[in-house]
């Protein structure tokens, strides 16, 4: 009896919990070409009361590449040398406030950036998923000891926007 618990027990310690590190991509995709992202903002409108952030698309696809630099399943190349191409747009950028004080006066606020996304396979020119509307967010204090300026929230809405993105691509579809 004694022998065949320890059996399981080494059964167990030796098979682990199963997590891993690992990407669940197919083993043929090794290389991914982030495209720079187009801003499809309309900030000419007179009723939108969304941020405008100068730059945002650039930031978005330095913030995505550094990502899948970090993550390291899929090494970031030039679009000739490419097995998956990332493309996408930004669609919008909004601030939403979450919570007032009695006299209206905003204390937390939420930041959404936007994006839709395509990936493709390079080779076929098959699109291997499509996210029309895709966030990244991150929620703030304007006052007391958790308060952030809104460049630095932007900041973070954009590492939450970068590994959710990362995390959509290595993940299994």
């Amino acid at each position: 009896m004694l022998r065949l618990s320890l059996s399981i027990l080494l059964a167990f310690v030796v098979s682990g919990c199963g997590y891993t590190t690992k990407s669940l991509l197919p083993s043929n995709y090794k290389k991914i070409y982030v495209e720079a992202f187009h801003n499809k903002v309309n900030n000419v409108d007179d009723n939108n009361s969304d941020l405008y952030v100068p730059l945002l698309e650039t930031k978005i696809r330095t913030a995505v590449i550094d990502r899948f630099l970090f993550d390291g399943n899929l090494k970031v190349t030039d679009s000739d040398n490419s097995d998956l191409v990332l493309t996408g747009d930004l669609l919008n950028v909004a601030q939403d406030t979450m919570r007032q004080d009695t006299n209206l006066n905003v204390q937390e606020y939420r930041i959404r950036i936007i994006v839709s996304l395509t990936l493709t396979e390079k080779s076929t020119g098959k699109v291997l998923w499509r996210e029309p509307s895709f966030v990244g967010e991150t929620t703030c204090f304007l006052t007391g000891t958790p308060a952030v300026t809104q460049s630095s929230a932007i900041n973070t809405a954009l590492v939450d926007l970068a590994t959710r993105i990362v995390e959509r691509t290595t993940e299994n579809w």
